[in-house]
């Protein structure tokens, strides 16, 4: 892979795509809005091109230099929290955008659509989540996701381009949303407030962004085409040891305030990905370890 396009690259996972695919020289172009209040989050980089289009703009979007790409990353999508995720009529616009950015990425000349997915394809789904796991999303924005990697599939191969899907189960790490539990937390402790939380007990899956966009990056070079696959640490946790970690970290010994807010309705208390296709596929295995992923976030946060 020499160059490579990206969308949705302000987050977590995409900021550390853009370094991890930087540091091995691929040229990147980002695709991204000129509103964008993250838009700081982007490196000045020599290898980072920035090029103002919003999702919507997509279609529109023309290869004016004529450099060809490699892989074309589609990580961006609108309606991610709150009531917007079951906002139907806005995630069905997510899935034309999807569709927009397989148009864009021919005319780009890219080889490869990556596209990331969501662990809600799955709904109320338990345990190990494999590729062939039953989809049931209960909401529009599982559905929506499930609805683009379905026909980003089928549309890639009417153009002759290759195909990944990847979906994504709980992502941490730098420039992540403040609303996240992860960030949420660590700010609440350094804050001195005490975090109110449920008990804790859901056996979760936390992969560091680092992580993720290596596991991205093989997966753009080596995935098989056609495939889905679940991305994640591949090992579970309690929750209460998880926030109990991050306290360690900044302050051992703050209070915690377990199980002084009920779990949500159909509370999900039991998710891990089945890494074992991308591992066989690419040879991508975990590195980060919790804690240490941890200490990384609050060392970018001390820049």
């Amino acid at each position: 892979m020499k160059r490579a396009i990206i969308t949705g690259a302000t987050g977590t996972v995409g900021t550390a795509l853009i370094e991890e695919l930087t540091q091995h020289q691929v040229e990147v172009l980002v695709l991204c809005r000129k509103n964008s209040r993250r838009l700081h989050q982007l490196p000045d980089n020599p290898y980072v091109k920035k090029v103002f289009c919003a999702l919507d703009q997509l279609a529109d979007l023309k290869n004016e230099d004529g450099q060809p790409y490699d892989v074309f990353f589609h990580m961006g999508w609108e309606g991610t929290i709150g009531p917007e995720r079951d906002d139907m009529y806005l995630q069905n616009r997510n899935v034309k955008y999807a569709l927009d950015a397989v148009e864009t990425a021919k005319r780009f000349g890219c080889r490869r659509f990556v596209g990331v997915g969501s662990q809600a394809e799955y709904g109320h789904a338990e345990g190990l989540l494999k590729p062939d796991t039953p989809v049931h999303p209960e909401m529009g924005y599982g559905i929506g996701k499930l609805t683009a990697g379905l026909m980003t599939r089928e549309h890639a191969h009417q153009l002759g381009m290759e195909h990944v899907w990847v979906r994504l189960l709980s992502i941490y790490g730098p420039n992540d949303g403040p609303q996240s539990l992860i960030m949420s937390t660590i700010h609440k402790i350094q804050s001195g407030e005490v975090p109110r939380l449920t008990k804790g007990e859901q056996w979760w899956d936390y992969l560091y962004s680092r992580d993720a966009s290596k596991a991205l990056e093989l997966l753009g070079e080596k995935g098989v085409d056609g495939k889905t696959y679940v991305l994640g640490n591949g090992t579970v946790r309690q929750l209460k040891e998880y926030v109990t970690a991050i306290r360690d970290v900044i302050c051992p010994g703050a209070q915690l305030d377990f199980g002084a807010i009920p779990y949500y309705d159909h509370q999900v208390m039991y998710l891990q990905a089945d890494i074992s296709e991308i591992v066989k596929d690419t040879g991508w295995h975990p590195e980060t370890e919790f804690s240490d992923g941890i200490r990384k976030i609050l060392a970018s946060e001390a820049k």
